[in-house]
Parts: C-alpha cells; structure tokens; sequence
C-alpha cells in the first residue's frame, strides 16, 4: 500500500497584525518532512507509526506549522497544498493529515476545508483521515470532503498523538473493508471563550468531552469530537460545534443534535466574564501577602502568543508598575527594537528606552498607544533558545531570536525578538533567570503555560490586557460571523440540528 501522510498547521486570528508567510511555517519537504513527523508527539507521528508497521510505502509531502498569527499569505497556502495534492496525483491508498481546523488564508475563510476538498478532487474514491485541534472551526465543507474526522480532547492539548491513533484505527477498517463512516455535525450558534475551555478543571467544557467519550461507547459510534472552536476569528462557521462518526447517518445525527443540545442549554458555562485589569492586579497584590512559597502567576490572556497576540501589549506591567508591584519577572516580550537598543548599550548599562506597543490593531476597539518607557540597567544579553521539557510539543527545539534582560526597580523585564508562548521554564532559563525566585511572574499566556508554572504558584490571577486575543469580544468588528450568536446576541432561541455527510 501507498499512504500519503501530511502536517500543516496553523489557527488564524483574522483581527491579529501578525503577517502569515511560507517562512512561518518552516516548513519540511518530502524526506526531511518523514524526519520531522518521525517519533513527533502529534498525530502525524501516529500516523507515521501505523504506517511502518503496516508495511506501507510512505510519501511525506510537507511537515509544517506556524504559531497562531495573522491571516495566511495566499503563496504559503498554495505551496503547501499543491504538494499534498501532487503527491496525491501519483496514487495512493490512504491520505492521513495532521491539520488544525481554524487556517484562513487572504483570500479563503476556510483553508482546511479548501484543501481538503482539493484533495478529495485529486482522490475521489480513497479514504481520508483528518486529525484535528479541539479549536478548530468545523465547516460543512471539511465534512463532506474528509472521511474521518477527529479532534483533541484535552485543552492543554497532551493527546495529540492519541488523536491520531484515532483516526488510524478508523481508517484501518475502511481498508479492510469493513466500514463505511457516516458523519454528522452539529453547530450551535455559540461562540465560546477559549479561557473556558480549560478540560483539567470541572466546567461546561469538561461535562461535554465526557459526554462525548461516554457516547463513543455508544453501539455504532465511532468517534465524538466537541470542538469548542477559535473565537476570534471573523468566517461565518466560527464557533462550538459537535462532529461525530458513526456506523448509521441515524446514529451519526442522533448523538451530534443530542450532544448540541445539552451544550446549547450549558451555553452560560462556556463564557467567560473578565474584570477589570485594575481589579486584577489589586488581587495579585492581595494574593501576593498570603501564606506559602512561589510566585503570583499573573496570565495576560488578551496578548497570548498562542492565539494571534502579538506578545507587546504592556497594559499589565504598566498597572502593576502603577500599583507599585516589586520583584516582577516579565516575559517573553517581543520587541526587537528594544533588544536593539539594549545590545548597543552593553551589559551593565542604565538605559531608558520604550518597551513594547509597537503593532495597531486594525478591526479591534484597542486604541494604539506608544512604547511603555522603563528605565533599568541592561542585566543579560543572549540567545532565546531551549529545548521544550513538556507535555506539550515535548522536545521541540525554540528560538526567540536575541534576547535582553532590564533591571528596573520593579523587577526584571525579558525582551526577545519573536513572539513566543512561555512553555517551560527553558524560556527564562536561557538568560539565566529563576521565576521561583520572584514574588510576581507576569506571563503572556492562556493555557499552555499551566502544567509546568502552575505548581509553583502561590496563585494564579487571569489579567486582561487589551490586545487582539482578548476575551472582551465587543472590541472585534466581526462582518461574516453568522448571527445569532450567544453571547454577542442573547435573546434567541435555537433547535439542535445536524448536517449529515455519507460518501
């Protein structure tokens, strides 16, 4: 047998300034792709697995992601796609691809379901297996193009790799014969909060991937994914939805308009209601005086790395610098300019400079503001690179670009020239900072930065900075949403239904 086995992954924050090239993604062709998926934690390296095992001939067209940015540039999309679809050309028995569900590219809303269906072009009659983010925002056209379909279930994500183990296993009994995949989705109109997504702590979101695990052992169904989709994003599917895979169309609609129901009637647990950014940090403050070791962790969700932000909002230091905060560890910032400026001056410097406020923000309520001016002494110079510890993206190797440390007299202030999600302690540890150390650890940060920088909290204080990953989703000039939608629209009702997809 012959499988073509793919990567190419990349959740776009339409509202984000952030530009979206090839380079982004840096991407890996043909045999340097097979390199890169081979033994990953993602689910292509599932995919990868079942493939040698099989015994089955294996092209790798491209292994490629980008962190979460602005819209995909038109080129990048093109290149990328063309080599799954030449690949396919040349036949093959199965198509496995490891994507993501929310890529909108300058000229299309719904990437992942343009190239599959370029794919389903090229492939009319061989089974496709799709691995999915839990944040992806499902459309129609994914679902008629695709034969399988499953996405994460945790959020962090730590079950990328069983995902695709997944879909494996579903498409291992296309092969042999013996199934024929009927699809249904499910799309309430409900735009939930990723701050709510969190599936560690009781919540909507975690009752909804248990009812999905306990209908997957249900009798003639295969697969439920609740995907609670990428909010920030302006196409007109954005949003909740519920994608199941089962033996029957009747089965395959009767979970998805049962599992949407029970959503849409929990739709208040999926929304998340910020305070105000003063509050917040006053209860850092607050938090900060309490018994026990270890820094208040104070997350910057409106400028998250991991979601589109550009990673230079400074409306969090600046109310804690107001509110008199000491001993703050901040950072990853990015702003080269101001990593510019600190290597000219040398280390040991005092320097005054303007940090961070360096993008607009077209399409959002945020009001530009200039760079937040600190002045401090130049404290390290050096290389952001590390190596991820874990449990997410395990082992990948990260580069920040140059790094610069300020001393001020509020703390420490960590520059860099890419913007990046703080995964490990790796991110400070490369300039030879301890967050253990400080009485506050400011991060840009949702989720991801949890599993590791949470145990060694005192506390942990959600702050909400004004940037493009916002959870204020009034300041957003959504055009193409489809309306109603709770909560930017409240008083309507709404019947579950289900699209229904058998090839």
């Amino acid at each position: 047998m012959r499988f073509v086995i793919a990567r190419i992954n990349h959740e776009t924050n339409t509202f984000s300034p952030l530009p979206t090239p090839l380079e982004s993604f840096a991407p890996r062709w043909g045999d340097d792709a097979l390199q890169a998926g081979e033994g990953s934690q993602v689910a292509m390296g599932a995919f990868l697995a079942y493939a040698k095992a099989s015994g089955a001939e294996i092209i790798t067209p491209v292994f490629a992601m980008a962190n979460p940015s602005g819209l995909v540039a038109d080129a990048a999309f093109e290149a990328m796609t063309q080599a799954v679809v030449d690949a396919v050309g040349e036949g093959c028995d199965a198509i496995f691809l490891d994507l993501h569900g929310a890529m909108v590219t300058e000229t299309i809303d719904d990437g992942e379901g343009e190239l599959l269906s370029r794919v389903r072009d090229a492939a009319p009659k061989v089974p496709i297996g799709v691995a999915l983010d839990l944040h992806g925002n499902i459309t129609a056209r994914m679902l008629d193009s695709a034969d399988v379909i499953v996405g994460f279930k945790t959020y962090p994500h730590v079950d990328m790799y069983e995902t695709g183990e997944h879909v494996v296993r579903l498409v291992a009994e296309m092969l042999e014969g013996d199934f024929k995949p009927a699809r249904a989705l499910a799309h309430p109109p409900l735009l939930a909060h990723t701050l709510k997504m969190n599936t560690t702590v009781p919540g909507a979101m975690a009752e909804a991937i248990d009812a999905a695990k306990q209908a997957e052992s249900r009798s003639g169904v295969r697969a439920v994914t609740v995907f609670g989709g990428f909010p920030i994003a302006d196409i007109a599917e954005t949003g909740i939805s519920i994608l199941v895979v089962a033996d029957t169309p009747a089965v395959a609609e009767a979970v998805a308009k049962e599992l949407a129901g029970d959503i849409w009637l929990a739709r208040d647990g999926f929304i998340y209601r910020e305070s105000p950014l003063a509050d917040s940090v006053a209860v850092a403050a607050q938090a900060c005086q309490a018994p026990g070791d270890g820094p208040v962790l104070m997350l910057d969700h409106g400028d998250n790395c991991m979601s589109g932000g550009t990673c230079d909002i400074m409306d969090v230091l600046a109310e804690a610098i107001h509110q008199n905060l000491r001993n703050i560890l901040v950072g990853p910032i990015a702003d080269r300019a101001a990593v510019a400026a600190m290597q000219q001056a040398g280390i040991g410097a005092t320097i005054t400079l303007g940090v961070g406020n360096r993008w607009a923000m077209p399409g959002t309520g945020a009001v530009d503001k200039r760079p937040l001016e600190l002045t401090g002494k130049v404290r390290t110079l050096g290389r952001g690179k590390y190596a991820i510890s874990g449990p997410t993206y395990t082992g990948m190797q990260c580069d920040m670009g140059e790094g610069a440390v300020l001393e001020t007299d509020h703390g420490f202030v960590f520059v860099v020239e890419e913007p990046h999600e703080p995964w490990d302690f790796g991110v400070f540890d490369c300039v030879d900072l301890d967050p253990r150390a400080s009485r506050f650890l400011i991060l840009k940060s949702r989720m991801y930065c949890r599993p590791v920088f949470e145990p060694i909290a005192k506390s942990v204080v959600e702050c909400a900075s004004l940037g493009v990953t916002s959870s204020n989703f009034d300041i957003f000039a959504f055009e193409k949403l489809t309306r109603p939608i709770f909560p930017l629209d409240e008083e309507f009702t709404w019947t579950p239904t289900a699209r229904l997809s058998l090839r």
